[in-house]
Parts: structure tokens; sequence; C-alpha cells
């Protein structure tokens, strides 16, 4: 009779041994694969930012230059923000306008489950797709090409030496929208540099776009608006 007792008792302890590894491995899994899909980052290109005065652009695209600083000068009352002029080899102004947006990203604070491991300063992130939608489109005028950059949150001009270039989006025509995601190009280490700001979850960023319209005589002043969306689709383990 003790004997069987002794084996039953066994039993129960492998049993119970079993069982508690198998949840301990459940917890671990589950602590340590983290879903970091973001909410959407949204940008809008809205022309009114410029505050362009029609007027005063007529006599800027008119007018014949011998240099880029006068042109610069002039460009100052066509546009009042963020706008400069250059000299054309045909002796023409051009209007460079700035697209500058950020958004910033908090994962601690938009992702509340990594705070059950702020213990741990760094985690390692796989980006799993970044892709984009033009949900609104009223521009007159096709975007250039839009590079898309990250950069600490002190940093919101894509211009700055600390914004790192990540990817870019192709020219987007006057007018039209998406009907479906459209996959960002990483630049060759852009994925790299991304996975490198997220790693450091504690550590807010800003997300940028950035570009510079180009506008001569022979081209409508920009009007209308813009609205996008970006996506960053990631996990992580510790």
């Amino acid at each position: 009779m003790t004997d069987l007792t002794n084996r039953v008792g066994a039993v129960t302890l492998l049993a119970s041994l079993a069982l508690l590894s198998s949840s301990c491995g459940l917890i671990s899994s589950d602590v340590t694969n983290f879903n970091l899909d973001l909410p959407e980052k949204k940008f809008s290109i809205d022309s009114a930012s410029w505050d362009v005065d029609a007027a005063q652009a007529d006599t800027f695209f008119n007018a014949t230059c011998m240099s880029s600083s006068q042109c610069n000068s002039a460009a100052e009352l066509a546009c009042a923000m963020d706008c400069s002029g250059t000299c054309n080899p045909s002796s023409r102004c051009e209007l460079q306008m700035q697209i500058g947006l950020h958004q910033g990203v908090n994962l601690i604070m938009e992702k509340p489950e990594l705070q059950s491991i702020n213990d741990k300063p760094v985690i390692k992130v796989t980006i799993d797709g970044l892709d984009y939608e033009v949900t609104q489109n009223t521009l007159n005028v096709d975007t250039p090409e839009l590079g898309v950059y990250v950069a600490p949150m002190s940093i919101m001009d894509p211009r700055d030496p600390a914004a790192k270039k990540i990817g870019v989006i192709a020219p987007i025509p006057a007018g039209t929208t998406t009907t479906t995601k459209q996959m960002l190009v990483f630049t060759a280490d852009g994925e790299a540099q991304l996975v490198a700001v997220m790693n450091n979850y504690m550590t807010p960023f800003n997300v940028l776009v950035g570009a510079t319209l180009t506008v001569t005589g022979s081209q409508s002043v920009p009007t209308g608006k813009l609205d996008a969306v970006v996506h960053i689709r990631a996990h992580a383990g510790l």
C-alpha cells in the first residue's frame, strides 16, 4: 500500500511540474511578444499654409532675374511662409515651396502593454510593414517625391541633419487618391533607422514628411489640400 501511495504521489508531482512548465512557457510567450502596430499618423499638405499672394506671385514670375538672391527677396512678397526663390538658366525666378510635416510617436503611451517591461530599456523590433493612403486630394498640382524621416521629438524640420530619411513616397498626381494601401519604398538603411528608434521604446520620436515643391511661371500656383495617413506595423520581443 505504501509503495502504491508513493507511486501515485510521484505521478502527481510529475504532472504538476509538467503543468507548471507548460504554464510558464505560455506566460513567457505572451509577455515577450508585443504587437507594435501604431495608430495611423495623419499628414496634410495644405496650400493655405504657404499664404501665396496671387498678384505678387504674377509679378515674381514675370520679372527677369540676375541672381537667386534677387528671387529670394521677391519670394518673401509672393509667398509668406516656407518659401524661397531661385533664378533659373532662363533668367526667370522659380518658387521653392517647402513641405515639412511631422507627427509624434510615443510608444510607451500608444502601446500601454510595454509598461509591463519598463525595466528593459531596449526591445527587439521587427518591422512588418510601412504603407500610406491618400484619403483626400484637391491639390491642383502634382506633389514632388516625398521623403519620410525619423528624428528626435525636438526636431520638426525634415531638412535638419538630425532627421534620418527612411523612405520615399512617389509623386502624387494632382487630384488623385489611393484605393488601396501603398507601400513606402525604404532607403538602403531606412528600415534599420526605424528599428533603431523603435527599439528605444521609452524615448518618443517624430515621423516627418518633407519635400520641396518647385513652381515656375508656366505652372499654376498651388491651391487645395492633400490628406494622407501613414501606417507603421511592427512587433517586438525582449
